[in-house]
C-alpha cells in the first residue's frame, strides 16, 4: 500500500518544494538537463577540442552553441524550474528543424541516406522535453505573469 501512496505522490504538486508542479514533472526534467549535460557535453566538447584546421563559422557557432548549452542544462539539474526556458529553446529548435528539413525529405522518400537522417534520429526524441515540461507552470510563470 505504501507503493501505491508513494507512486501517487509522484503525480502531485508539491507546493513547497516545486511551486506546484507534480513531483514526476521534477524527476523528468532533472533527468533531462542530466542526459543533455552528459551527451551533449561529451559530443560538443569533444568536437571543439580536436577539431582541426579553419573552422566554417555556422558550424562553429553550432558547436559552441551546443557546448554553452550543455555547460547551462548542468544548472537545470539544481534547479529545473528556473531552466524552463533552455528546455522550450529546445523543443522550438528540434521541432522547427524537424517541420522544415526533415519533414519534407521524408514526404519525398528522399531522408533515408540523406545528410539529414542521422540528426533526425537524435531529434526526434523532442518528445521527451515536450512531456516532462510543465506547461501549466511554464505559461503561468514565464507567459502570463
Amino acid at each position: 500500500m505504501e507503493i501505491l501512496k508513494s507512486l501517487s505522490n509522484i503525480f502531485r504538486g508539491d507546493i513547497n518544494h516545486h511551486e506546484g508542479v507534480p513531483a514526476i514533472n521534477i524527476f523528468l526534467l532533472r533527468l533531462l538537463f542530466l542526459l543533455m549535460f552528459v551527451f551533449l557535453s561529451f559530443d560538443a566538447w569533444r568536437h571543439i577540442f580536436q577539431h582541426t584546421g579553419p573552422w566554417k563559422n555556422a558550424e562553429a557557432a553550432a558547436w559552441c552553441m551546443w557546448g554553452s548549452y550543455a555547460i547551462i542544462s548542468f544548472i537545470g539539474v539544481r534547479k529545473p524550474l528556473k531552466m524552463l526556458p533552455i528546455v522550450l529553446f529546445e523543443i522550438i529548435y528540434k521541432v522547427t528543424w524537424l517541420l522544415i528539413v526533415a519533414y519534407p525529405l521524408w514526404v519525398k522518400n528522399e531522408l533515408a541516406g540523406s545528410s539529414a537522417e542521422g540528426m533526425t534520429h537524435v531529434f526526434v526524441w523532442v518528445v521527451f522535453p515536450i512531456v516532462a515540461m510543465p506547461w501549466k507552470y511554464f505559461f503561468k510563470s514565464f507567459v502570463l505573469k
